[in-house]
């Protein structure tokens, strides 16, 4: 008797995802460049003073190749995790919390733990990105007002004044509200950029008492700075869920390639011809280096800040979702909206106070790029596709578990070295 075999169909996630509107590969390259072009690519050329010119070069490049693959680990995973559970489309923390709890039998008790701790870092990640901006304006209005003014006020007035266009911004509830300020701050950046490599440009560059590398106190400060100029890796999941064409997403030639190829590109000019026309003098953010007395240097400026108060309620978007979603419902439903009111003018009262505490963008500034960019970007994009793919499915010889183990030695280095140096550079301050 002949047995006839029944082929099961395997589950494809891409042709289950019911969009209403779905992106093109154009639009998503598009928006992942913004995700990741902001203003961290104004403090590459500090990235290359602490880091040095031909190891700023070399370094800018090694990260984003970390950058690219602990991407692809992400969103391959995250396929791979929605093909097993039959579910269309997982976001970062979701994804997560799916590996772990459908992974081997010794990862399902840390299901929760990963979960949380994931759900911290991104918290982490947004609130610290705020508390980088209201240093960061706080400085820019101390040049501009007190050289225009002939004042001596101290960054901490300004960073409360900063603080100010916040309560506003930080009270949007709705994200169809917060885009069209999101394209308006990346116009304005994409500007401000312009007209800094207008400067830059202006005067001529020598490498002339330039350092060529780094020492080995300023090694954490460049890589924290440019994990922190390459933060980004939270807008993947987002862009690719809503993509017509998901499968355009990886590959050789594909976006997540393209988008870091050109980021990384861009980053090192700016950080290697910032660096070589400013030397040691150059600051946490290049626009700091402009004239003070010049109409359009001072429009940079001005560009700059208006962008990151714009900007603002989508940063502030993620963690407020997060941890709303996780107390409202421990809160009478006729007090929910004072509370979320409550809640969110809170928190922008203690990042002030944060930032009052540490008024120093460059700490801040390696700091953020050493928690978030080690656990984010890193870390976690490493754990998951090990626990995945535990035990047997490692490839010949186990490469690509050794791979990971590499991976996570260098995340482990970044969060725990970074994060202690810009302590440290934080603890001086006060000395």
């Amino acid at each position: 008797m002949e047995q006839k075999s029944c082929e099961v169909k395997e589950y494809n996630p891409f042709e289950h995802r019911k969009i209403e509107k779905p992106n093109s590969t154009i639009g998503t390259l598009i928006h992942l460049v913004k995700g990741t072009l902001g203003t961290g690519i104004l403090s590459m050329p500090l990235a290359f003073r602490n880091g040095g010119f031909a190891f700023g070069i070399i370094g800018t490049v090694v990260c984003g190749v970390i950058y690219a693959h602990c991407v692809f680990l992400l969103v391959s995973t995250s396929r791979k995790a929605c093909r097993r559970s039959h579910v269309p489309m997982l976001g970062y923390t979701e994804t997560v919390e799916n590996v772990f709890i459908h992974g081997p039998r010794g990862a399902k008790k840390y299901t929760v733990f990963a979960r949380r701790c994931t759900d911290i870092q991104l918290l982490l990640n947004s609130y610290l990105l705020i508390c980088v901006y209201l240093v960061f304006i706080g400085n820019t209005l101390r040049d501009i007002v007190n050289h225009d003014y002939q004042l001596e006020w101290d960054t901490r007035v300004f960073i409360f004044l900063a603080a100010v266009p916040l309560i506003f911004t930080t009270q949007i509830r709705e994200l169809k509200y917060l885009v069209p300020f999101s394209a308006i701050a990346n116009a304005m950046i994409i500007t401000a950029i312009g007209i800094t490599m207008f400067y830059i440009l202006k005067e001529p560059i020598s490498l002339e008492k330039r350092n060529m590398w780094p020492a080995w106190n300023t090694l954490p400060a460049f890589i924290g700075t440019v994990m922190y100029a390459l933060l980004g890796i939270e807008y993947v999941l987002p862009n690719e869920n809503k993509m017509k064409r998901p499968e355009h997403m990886l590959g050789n030639c594909g976006v997540v390639n393209v988008a870091v190829c050109f980021i990384t590109a861009l980053y090192t000019v700016v950080g290697a011809l910032g660096y070589a026309q400013y030397g040691e003098h150059t600051k946490g953010s290049v626009t700091l280096n402009l004239p003070a007395n010049e109409a359009l240097a001072k429009s940079t400026q001005l560009l700059t800040i208006t962008a990151i108060i714009l900007s603002t309620g989508l940063i502030n978007y993620v963690p407020t979702d997060i941890v709303w979603r996780k107390i409202q419902h421990k809160i009478e439903p006729k007090r929910r909206n004072f509370a979320q009111i409550a809640f969110r003018f809170g928190m922008l009262v203690l990042l002030t106070a944060i930032a009052v505490g540490v008024p120093e963008l460059e700490p801040f500034v390696g700091l953020t790029g050493s928690i978030s960019g080690g656990s984010l970007v890193v870390i976690i994009p490493a754990v998951i596709d090990t626990v995945f793919r535990w035990p047997n499915d490692f490839g010949e010889m186990n490469w690509m578990l050794l791979k990971n183990v590499v991976i996570l030695i260098f995340g482990v280095l970044v969060l725990g070295i970074g994060t202690y140096f810009s302590v440290v550079d934080i603890i001086e301050i006060y000395k």
